[in-house]
């Protein structure tokens, strides 16, 4: 039985056509590894923006979350952690979904073996203006204002800001270890904590990294250039393409 990973689908950009071409992709890809899958974590950004109101969600992502369902109901726990372009989950797809969903990064062990989970973001040093940004949009207060605003204007907004963040995603390249703050983050928490695995998405570039003799840092790339995922097999981790696997399904 193996342990699953993947993050940054971003499904809903950059049009419908395109995203449901890659949810069915994703879909296919979740129907393949249910079959030998103990675990699936899915490190966040699994929308390019999504916003919980008391009675009403974003319409879409039906095959997506109807996947997940199916792979839940089967008894295969399924871990959802929240992004910085989807902060904003609730108790829906705990409810509908039986998902696990985690607001901040975990520490678990499998087989001997130590991970440090999560999506990345707003970790290390710097990045003040990002880090600030963050703990508005976490804020009871400013979520319930944002809850009073018509959710054709809401997410008109949402999608212009989330806009403005892909853009500047899309100028990221990666800057050496010693500029990465994930890699930093890593490097720091290996000082007082052994860590074999550091897995994290939000960076969009797949990475894998030795830090250590015995440690590694792994960024799950994304799903909409990289198509890549982790899997654990209980002894070893391997980054992996789906492209490769799907014979060209997902160019």
């Amino acid at each position: 039985m193996k342990i699953y990973f993947a993050s940054d689908f971003h499904l809903g950009i950059p049009d419908y056509d395109s995203s449901l071409v890659r949810e069915k992709l994703i879909v296919k890809w979740l129907d393949e590894i249910k079959e030998d899958a103990s675990e699936i974590y899915l490190l966040g950004d699994l929308f390019d923006f999504w916003f919980e109101y008391r009675t009403v969600v974003p319409r879409g992502f039906v095959r997506l979350l109807g996947k997940i369902a199916e792979i839940t109901d089967a008894g295969t726990p399924v871990h959802i952690f929240t992004g910085n372009h989807d902060m904003w989950m609730f108790d829906y797809l705990p409810q509908e979904l039986n998902v696990t969903l985690n607001r901040e990064h975990v520490t678990r062990e499998y087989n001997g073996v130590k991970f440090f989970i999560g999506h990345g973001d707003g970790i290390g040093p710097g990045d003040h203006g990002y880090k600030f940004i963050k703990a508005v949009f976490a804020n009871k207060i400013c979520q319930w204002l944002f809850a009073r605003i018509h959710p054709n204007l809401a997410f008109a907004l949402a999608n212009f800001w989330s806009g403005r963040s892909r853009v500047a995603t899309e100028q990221l390249q990666f800057l050496g270890e010693e500029n990465e703050y994930q890699i930093i983050f890593a490097k720091d928490k290996l000082k007082t904590e052994h860590i074999d695995y550091f897995i994290f998405g939000h960076r969009h570039i797949p990475n894998d990294i030795e830090l250590s003799d015995s440690s590694r840092y792994i960024n799950l790339g994304d799903w909409i250039d990289n198509f890549t995922y982790a899997v654990f097999d209980g002894d070893n981790l391997e980054l992996k393409s789906y492209k490769d696997s799907s014979a060209g399904a997902a160019e």
